[in-house]
């Protein structure tokens, strides 16, 4: 079955939907508000809020090409409401010009990997089930697993496993598949987890599967998932209007931290240590909605599965910054 063929709603449960509405709706009710659904997917969160929002206009980006076809067959009912823009979400600024937009009222990032591409085994992002080593977002962008696995040199593997994967073992990993690789190249994710699975102390194998963070890593890196974050969080809080909102939902700590970083510097004063009376220059552009990373409930967690890693975090804007 083609995956345009498979109902939408049978495959994919939007992650703190409930809370995401909460916290986007005070912004979201203002007359020609806009939004920007920065990791569109499949459209779960995009077709209820704008179920919700009858004068919303939304904007969503996704550089998954399948996400985009399910996502624009599933909101097609919505009309002229919606405008779906193929980019990586640090395109945002791009993607608002080449609609004529300055300012939107909400951004919501819903990160890390959907739905869809956990669910479709032959995309590579499961170590659990064999399937070709691809793990691409974006099917026309050129790098994949294999690839890395076949060119980086060990030392180069060694820092992506510790970087993006926070593996203590990245060493050895890297030096045992710069072993393997030359009788036998990487296509398969089987082979992978199998010399990982090797390479791996028993004592460390009963800790929980010893491929989990050399994958993650790998997505990363192909992907360039923090580099892009880096950039894409500032682009987005520089498009909020004044009374406008930002949600962020992160699932691993490297990018919660990112997210972390970009609110908190955006949320603070900008006045010099030791000032007695802070100028209105100075003051902060945004204020944080909630108190650190929200969590998902056990009911959420028990519900939706996939909610359970989610660090949520949102912000409003205060002031625009004077020209």
């Amino acid at each position: 079955m083609a995956s345009n063929d498979i109902p939408s709603n049978k495959i994919h449960t939007p992650v703190l939907l409930e809370r995401c509405v909460e916290l986007l709706a005070p912004a979201l009710e203002q007359p020609g508000a806009v939004l920007v659904d920065a990791t569109l997917g499949m459209g779960g969160h995009a077709e209820a809020i704008l179920s919700r929002f009858p004068g919303l206009t939304l904007v969503g980006l996704d550089r998954d090409t399948e996400a985009l076809a399910i996502a624009e067959e599933r909101l097609k009912g919505f009309g002229d409401r919606v405008h779906l823009v193929h980019t990586v979400y640090d395109g945002i600024g791009e993607a608002l010009d080449g609609l004529g937009i300055t300012e939107v009222a909400g951004v919501l990032f819903d990160l890390g990997v959907s739905s869809l591409q956990i669910d479709r085994v032959e995309r590579g992002f499961s170590y659990s089930k064999d399937a070709p080593l691809d793990m691409r977002m974006d099917g026309t962008a050129g790098l994949t697993a294999a690839s890395i696995l076949a060119d980086y040199s060990e030392r180069d593997l060694k820092r992506i496993f510790q970087d993006y994967g926070e593996e203590k073992l990245s060493a050895r990993y890297a030096k045992a598949i710069v072993e393997a690789r030359e009788t036998t190249p990487f296509v398969r994710s089987a082979q992978l987890v199998d010399v990982i699975t090797k390479a791996t102390p028993v004592v460390v194998q009963r800790q929980g599967h010893p491929a989990k963070r050399v994958f993650q890593a790998l997505r990363i890196e192909v992907n360039q998932e923090l580099a892009v974050l880096e950039r894409a969080i500032p682009a987005a809080l520089e498009r909020v209007q004044v009374g406008g909102r930002i949600v962020v939902m992160a699932y691993q700590s490297l990018e919660d931290r990112i997210v972390k970083r970009a609110l908190a510097a955006a949320s603070g004063s900008t006045a010099p240590a030791g000032l007695p009376v802070e100028l209105p220059e100075h003051k902060p552009l945004f204020t944080l909605l909630l108190r650190g990373a929200e969590l998902a409930s056990d009911e959420e967690k028990a519900i939706n599965p996939r909610a359970t890693p989610v660090r949520l975090r949102a912000a409003e804007r205060l002031r625009r910054a004077a020209a």
